[in-house]
This record gives structure tokens, C-alpha cells and sequence, in this order.
């Protein structure tokens, strides 16, 4: 059940959204998935087949948010950096539009 003042809406985006490190492409995709929640910045869940999932490894993170789940994250596959990437392998019924979607913290727009 949502707390009182909590929300997320979740909508499909047409903007073109990357993410990179290190000056290497992760994710490209003009399919995202825009998720707003309260007290939060928007996040841009990008579906797997738009993401470079051959240069990522899981990690042993997990994380659980009341409103969405638990997420899983991933770590870049050379380990030069951590927990770049999470995604809600079985999100909560509300959200069940980002299962399977990977999320990157930060990301180009436009």
C-alpha cells in the first residue's frame, strides 16, 4: 500500500537516453521508460535489448524499496566500477512496467 503523499508514475519517454563510463557506451535507447517518484529525480529505465548487458556482470547488491521491490544491481564486467546499474527482476504489481528494465544513476538526455 502506498504511504499517504507517495507516489510513482511511470510513462514512455521518446527522448533519446545514454549512459556511459568512462567514455564507453552502456546503454542507448530512445525507449525509456520514465519513472517519477516523490523525493526522488526522474530515473530512465531502459529496456535490456537497448543496453550493453555483454560489458555487465551481477553484483551481490541487492537493495528493497517498499513501493517497488527488490533490486538487483550490476557491475561493469571488467570490475572497474560497481553497482552501475539496478534493475526489479519481480517488481511490486504497481510497477510492473520496469521489471527487467535496467536503470543507470547517471544518464545523457536528449
Amino acid at each position: 500500500m502506498p504511504a499517504e503523499g507517495h507516489t510513482i508514475t511511470i510513462e514512455e519517454g521518446t527522448e533519446r537516453v545514454r549512459a556511459t563510463h568512462a567514455g564507453q557506451v552502456l546503454a542507448d535507447s530512445d525507449r525509456p521508460l520514465l519513472l517519477s517518484e516523490t523525493g526522488y529525480p526522474v530515473r530512465y529505465y531502459l529496456p535490456p535489448e537497448d543496453v550493453r548487458t555483454d560489458l555487465l556482470t551481477p553484483s551481490e547488491t541487492r537493495t528493497r524499496c517498499p513501493f517497488k521491490g527488490t533490486a538487483s544491481y550490476w557491475s561493469l564486467a571488467d570490475g572497474s566500477a560497481g553497482d552501475v546499474a539496478w534493475s526489479y527482476p519481480e517488481p511490486h504489481a504497481r510497477v510492473s512496467e520496469i521489471k527487467g528494465h535496467l536503470c543507470f544513476a547517471d544518464v545523457e538526455v536528449g
